[in-house]
């Protein structure tokens, strides 16, 4: 398994996986519950430049040419310039009264969703990337990576708290309540 950067032509792989991390939170984007309408959007603007979701801000876990992980991360202090061509797209096309709230600011990257493969879950590949993410972030740039977890998602909040995430807070993000934690260099 090789991590690396995502290409534009990963957009169609990467977009169903980072979906696994957020289909609740896009079906309140777009106001209904479909799966191929949640997908489509996400894969629109995975494979679009400037935006929270672009694979420009993604990293695959590839294994025999397939994706079998995607991670998305970015500066939090780019929040509000990456999240307005989604604010525009949402509201023109599906919730004119759409106005999410900022997740993440400043002084953090920020690990925006993370997913694999179902048929490759269990083997470790988010334990991977997330080590990965600590290694280029954290330990090589001295940067804080932050992200947020759902209160009743004990198991990932454990893998978080075991890799060093300490939690630093709550954030609420359309309607849900969620732990913010963060890794530092030390």
């Amino acid at each position: 398994m090789i991590i690396r950067k995502a290409k534009i032509s990963d957009s169609k792989q990467i977009a169903p996986i980072l979906l696994l991390a957020m289909e609740d939170l896009i079906y309140k984007f777009i106001s209904k519950k479909d799966y191929a309408a949640a997908k489509d959007l996400l894969e629109y603007f995975v494979s679009k430049k400037d935006n929270q979701y672009s694979y420009q801000n993604c990293f695959v876990a590839e294994e025999n040419n397939e994706i079998i992980g995607a991670v998305n991360v970015y500066n939090g202090s780019d929040i509000e310039s990456l999240r307005q061509p989604i604010v525009e797209y949402v509201r023109k096309n599906y919730n004119p009264e759409f106005d999410p709230e900022f997740e993440t600011r400043g002084g953090e990257f920020y690990i925006d969703s993370l997913g694999v493969n179902p048929n490759q879950q269990g083997k470790g590949i988010g334990s991977k990337l997330l080590l990965f993410l600590i290694d280029e972030y954290v330990h090589k740039n001295k940067e804080t990576l932050g992200l947020l977890v759902e209160e009743d998602n004990p198991l990932a909040k454990n893998l978080y708290l075991k890799l060093g995430f300490k939690v630093v807070g709550v954030k609420t993000l359309v309607g849900k309540k969620l732990d913010h934690l963060q890794i530092t260099s030390n």
